[in-house]
């Protein structure tokens, strides 16, 4: 049982945060978006990055793939991506889990 604790104790929990876009936002808007994105994938939290569609942006589905290219672009080095980009609905859907750090694995 004091093994079982101990091991919950050192658990983990990853949580998912949103990144929020539409297909014609701005650069500083991206850029600072970006920022956040980043920080949360360096914390350990895993991001779903949303293009969001209204009304007769849908017909712009490419602008919404190149946003979160570009995104994927801003934070390669800290990211690997779970999910491609997909429709669900009216959104753009993206998944990005932050990246192993190849030298922080503890040994007991």
């Amino acid at each position: 049982m004091k093994k079982e604790k101990l091991q919950r104790k050192h658990q983990q929990q990853t949580q998912v945060k949103e990144i929020r876009l539409h297909p014609n936002t701005d650069d500083h808007d991206f850029e600072y978006k970006a920022r956040h994105a980043r920080r949360f994938l360096e914390e350990g939290n895993k991001v779903k990055a949303t293009v969001i569609f209204k009304g007769r942006e849908i017909t712009y589905q490419e602008q919404g793939k190149d946003i979160l290219q570009r995104l994927l672009e801003k934070v390669e080095d800290v990211t690997k991506v779970e999910q491609e980009p997909k429709m669900e609905g009216r959104s753009m859907i993206m998944m990005l889990a932050p990246e192993k750090k190849k030298g922080s694995s503890k040994k007991n």
